[in-house]
């Protein structure tokens, strides 16, 4: 059964940083292939940061260069560190899994809420 649980989210200034983490079940921890979604009110979801079994990762280009996402796989737990952050980088965030080959993400947790001010 897939188990993701995200916390970390919170209000911050522009500028400033959060990081969130996913709690995952052992299953899909080792199982699937890890990411970060995120969805603001109007906005469909997007990926945002995803991190392959090998440890590559990839970002949307709205977050390059300011979003590090990581996992510690003795906790079963994937990280995503936020940095600078922008009044548009307010949304719903979800950690998310999907098979390895699958080119989508279809399972994702409650979600975490941030809420950036200018």
């Amino acid at each position: 059964q897939v188990q993701l649980v995200e916390s970390g989210g919170g209000s911050v200034q522009a500028g400033g940083s959060l990081r969130l983490s996913c709690a995952a079940s052992r299953y899909t921890y080792s199982s699937y292939c890890m990411g970060w979604l995120r969805q603001s009110p109007g906005k469909e979801r997007e990926e945002i940061a995803i991190i392959e079994r090998d440890g590559r990762t990839s970002y949307a280009d709205s977050v390059k260069g300011r979003f590090t996402v990581s996992q510690d796989n003795a906790n079963n737990t994937l990280y995503l560190q936020m940095n600078s952050l922008k009044p548009e980088d307010t949304a719903m965030y979800y950690c998310a899994a999907r098979r390895c080959w699958a080119k989508r993400f279809y399972y994702w947790g409650p979600g975490t809420q941030v809420t950036v001010s200018s």
